[in-house]
C-alpha cells in the first residue's frame, strides 16, 4: 500500500509541473501505471483473498461445503462451528462487509487485468446481496426454513465428506470431533434463532404460515429424531475400532441428544407463539395475524435481484412473466407432435384431445418400469454410461478415458435431505473427494415410486445431474480450480435455502438444462441426437417444467398471480391434469390429487426461493445465446468442445459477468 501511495503522489506532481490536468485525468494516469507495473491485480488479490477467508470463517456450513479447509487449514476449525445469526454478530458482519465493499471500490476497475476484474463484480454484488438482505429486508427476522435446515445440512456435508478409515468406516478422530462441536453448538444457535424470530414479530416481519408449519413443526420433529437416534446409530457403524472410540460415541451422543432437545424447543417456541393451539398446531389453527401470504418477495426486491444476484441489468419480472406463457405453448405443442408420432409407431389409439394423447403415451411408457429398488439405480447407471459413450462418439465433449461417473443408491443419512435423484459435487477447494449421482429408492421396492422412474423417463435425469450436466461440469471446473477465483465458489446467504442469492444457480443448474437439451441436438452421425423418441418426450417435460418456473416464480413473488392459482396451473400444465386442484370432482380422480398434490409442493419450494426456479430456463437461454454469438465470431474453426471448456473455467457465476470478454478472447484467437 505504500508503494502505491508514493507513485500516486510522484505522478500527481509530474503532472502539476507539465499541464494543469482534472483530478480525473490524474485519476486515469495513477490507473495506467498501476496496470502497467500490475499493482492493480496485486492489491485486489490481497483484498479478495482476506474476503474469502472471512466470508468462509463467518459462513462455517458454506465453508463445509465447499472444504474450506483445502484453500486455508486455519478454516478447518470453522467446521466445527455454526453461522452467528445473532444481531451483534450480523451487525459486526455489516461493518465487514461495508469495510470490504470500500475497499474493493477502492480499486479501479481498469488497473485490473481482465479477470479480476470480473472477480471485483462478482465480489461486490456478493456483499450488496448480504447488506441489503441484513439492512433492507432485515430477512434474518423471517428465515425460519435457513434455522431449520442449516444445522442438518451442515452435518450432512461432514459426513459425505469424512475419511474413509476400512471397508465400512469413516471418519478420522478428528473429523468426528468436529461434528460433536457441530452439535454442541446447535442450541445456542436456536436461542438466537428465537431471539430473530421474537424480532420479527415486534416488527411485523414474520414468515409465511406455511412455512411456520412445515419447517417450523414438521421440519423440527423429524430433525430432532433424526439427531436423536439416526445420528447416534450412523456413528456407531462408522467409527472405526480404536483407542478413544467408547468415549466419542458417549460425546457424540450426549450432543447429539442437546441437538435434538434444541430442535424440540424451537418446535414448542414456533406452536406456542404462532398458533392457537400448541399442542396441535395445524394449518388451521395459525394464529389470526399470521395467517396471510407473507411468501412473496415484491416488484421492487425482485427486480433488483434479477439485476443485482442474476446479472441480468435488463430484465424485469414483469417482462419475464409476459413472455413466459408463449414459451409454455410452444413446449406443449412439441410434446403433443411427439407423443402422436410415438402413438402412431406403436399403433396405439390415442384421443383427439392433445394433452389427453400426451397422457395417454405417458401412460403406456410407464408400463416398462424396473421391478426392485436395485434394479432402478441399475437402470439409472445404464443411462448414465450411455451419455458418456455419447458423448466419446459424438464429439461434443473431450472425455478422457479414466473418467468415471458414480451412481449410487442414496445412503441413509442423506435420504432426508433427496427426493428422487441429486448430485452432490465433492468440496472444490479440497483436492481429494468423489462427486456422486445419488438415486433414492423407496427402500422397499414400492411399486409407485418405482413407476414414475419408467426406463423413459430416466435418460433426462440422468443428463442433467450426471453427463454431461453436473458431475461432468463440477469435474471439468475443479480440473480448473486454479484458473477460477475462490470468489466466484461462494454462495452468499446460505447453500440451498430461502435465503440463499442463487448467483451460482444461473450457471449450475441452467449447465443442467442445458446438457439435456444438448443431448437432444443433431450430431455427425446422431441425425436425431442421443434420445429415442419415448426419452424425448421426457426430456421435453422437463423443459415444459422448466418453462412454467418462469411464470410462476415471477407470477407469485409479484402479486401477479395467487399460491393457489399457481397450483392449478401446474397440474394443468406440467401433468396434463384438467380442472382445478380446488374442485372436489376434478380431485376426487387419483391421478388429479396425486398431481395436485405435487403440485402444491413444487409451490411451496418456489414461494420459499424466489429466483432460484428461473435460473434454469434462464441461465440455459444465456449458454445458448452465448454459443451462437461465439460460432457467429469463430465461424467455420467454431468447436462445441472448446466453447464448453472455455465456459465451464468461468466457474459457477452468470453469463452476464463474462460474455464480453469471452467473446473477445474468442476474437483476438481468429
Amino acid at each position: 500500500m505504500r508503494k502505491l501511495l508514493l507513485l500516486t503522489a510522484a505522478l500527481a506532481l509530474t503532472s502539476a509541473a507539465c499541464v494543469q490536468q482534472t483530478p480525473q485525468t490524474a485519476q486515469q494516469n495513477t490507473n495506467q501505471a498501476q496496470a502497467a507495473d500490475g499493482s492493480g491485480d496485486q492489491n485486489f488479490k490481497r483484498i479478495h483473498d482476506a474476503y474469502v477467508r472471512d466470508f468462509l470463517r463467518r459462513n462455517p456450513t458454506v465453508n463445509t461445503y465447499l472444504g474450506g479447509a483445502g484453500l486455508d487449514p486455519a478454516l478447518r476449525e470453522a467446521d466445527g462451528q455454526l453461522r452467528d445469526h445473532s444481531a451483534a454478530a450480523i451487525e459486526a458482519e455489516d461493518r465487514w462487509l461495508a469495510d470490504t465493499q470500500k475497499s474493493l471500490e477502492a480499486v479501479a476497475p481498469d488497473t485490473l487485468s481482465a479477470t479480476l476484474r470480473i472477480d471485483r463484480e462478482v465480489a461486490l454484488a456478493q456483499i450488496r446481496f448480504l447488506l441489503r438482505q441484513h439492512q433492507t429486508r432485515k430477512y434474518q427476522q423471517r428465515a425460519l426454513d435457513t434455522y431449520t435446515d442449516e444445522p442438518f445440512r451442515a452435518i450432512d456435508w461432514q459426513l459425505q465428506g469424512m475419511t474413509q478409515t476400512g471397508e465400512k468406516t469413516y471418519g478420522t478422530p478428528e473429523e468426528w470431533s468436529l461434528v460433536v462441536k457441530r452439535l454442541q453448538a446447535v442450541p445456542r444457535y436456536f436461542q438466537v434463532a428465537q431471539e430473530q424470530l421474537a424480532a420479527g414479530v415486534k416488527s411485523g416481519n414474520t414468515p409465511d404460515h406455511r412455512m411456520l408449519l412445515r419447517n417450523g413443526i414438521t421440519t423440527a420433529e423429524s430433525t430432532a429424531k433424526y439427531f436423536e437416534k439416526t445420528l447416534p446409530g450412523l456413528a456407531a457403524e462408522r467409527i472405526a475400532q480404536g483407542a478413544g472410540r467408547d468415549e466419542q460415541l458417549k460425546q457424540l451422543n450426549e450432543a447429539a441428544q442437546g441437538a435434538a432437545g434444541a430442535y424440540r424447543a424451537l418446535r414448542d417456541y414456533v406452536a406456542q407463539n404462532f398458533f392457537d393451539n400448541a399442542s396441535q398446531p395445524t394449518a388451521a389453527n395459525v394464529k389470526t395475524q399470521f395467517r396471510q401470504d407473507r411468501f412473496a418477495m415484491g416488484e421492487d426486491e425482485y427486480n433488483w435481484a434479477l439485476k443485482n444476484n442474476l446479472r441480468m441489468p435488463d430484465a424485469t419480472a414483469g417482462q419475464l412473466f409476459d413472455e413466459s406463457m408463449a414459451i409454455v405453448n410452444a413446449t406443449q405443442a412439441e410434446m403433443v407432435t411427439l407423443a402422436r408420432e410415438i402413438g402412431r409407431r406403436k399403433t396405439m389409439e390415442l384421443p383427439e384431445e392433445g394433452h389427453a394423447a400426451v397422457l395417454a403415451v405417458f401412460d403406456e411408457l410407464g408400463k416398462d418400469y424396473p421391478k426392485s429398488d436395485a434394479e432402478m439405480v441399475k437402470w439409472y447407471e445404464e443411462a448414465a454410461f450411455r451419455l458418456v459413450e455419447y458423448g466419446r462418439k459424438s464429439g461434443v465433449f473431450d472425455v478422457p478415458a479414466d473418467y468415471k461417473l458414480d451412481v449410487v443408491e442414496t445412503p441413509p443419512p442423506l435420504r432426508a435431505s433427496i427426493d428422487g435423484a441429486a448430485y452432490y459435487p465433492a468440496p472444490p477447494f479440497k483436492t481429494s473427494g468423489v462427486g456422486r449421482f445419488y438415486v433414492t429408492t423407496s427402500g422397499s421396492n414400492d411399486e409407485a415410486v418405482l413407476k414414475e422412474n419408467n426406463r423413459a423417463s430416466l435418460a433426462d435425469l440422468a443428463a442433467h445431474e450426471g453427463f454431461p450436466g453436473h458431475d461432468w461440469h463440477y469435474k471439468v471446473m475443479t480440473q480448473y480450480r486454479d484458473r477460477i477465483a475462490p470468489a466466484r465458489w461462494l454462495t452468499p446467504g446460505a447453500v440451498e435455502d430461502s435465503s440463499s442469492m442463487w448467483q451460482d444457480s444461473m450457471a449450475a443448474e441452467g449447465w443442467g438444462l442445458y446438457s439435456e437439451a444438448l443431448m437432444a441436438e443433431p450430431q455427425p452421425g446422431f441425425p436425431t441426437g442421443f434420445y429415442s423418441p419415448e426419452e424425448r418426450l421426457y426430456q421435453l417435460k422437463g423443459k415444459l417444467y422448466r418453462d412454467l418456473r418462469v411464470r410462476i416464480d415471477t407470477g407469485i413473488h409479484t402479486g401477479r398471480m395467487s399460491y393457489d392459482d399457481a397450483v392449478d396451473l401446474f397440474s394443468q400444465v406440467v401433468d396434463f391434469q384438467p380442472g382445478s386442484c380446488r374442485d372436489a370432482a376434478a380431485t376426487a380422480k387419483p391421478a388429479k390429487r396425486a398431481s395436485c398434490d405435487s403440485a402444491e409442493r413444487a409451490i411451496f419450494r418456489y414461494s420459499k426461493w424466489p429466483t432460484q426456479a428461473i435460473t434454469y430456463r434462464l441461465g440455459k437461454d444465456q449458454i445458448f445465446a452465448l454459443r451462437k454469438d461465439a460460432a457467429g465470431i469463430a465461424g467455420d474453426r467454431f468447436s462445441p468442445r472448446d466453447f464448453h471448456v472455455l465456459f465451464m473455467q468461468q466457474g459457477t457465476i452468470p453469463v452476464g459477468y463474462f460474455r464480453e470478454e469471452l467473446l473477445k478472447e474468442l476474437q483476438a484467437k481468429k
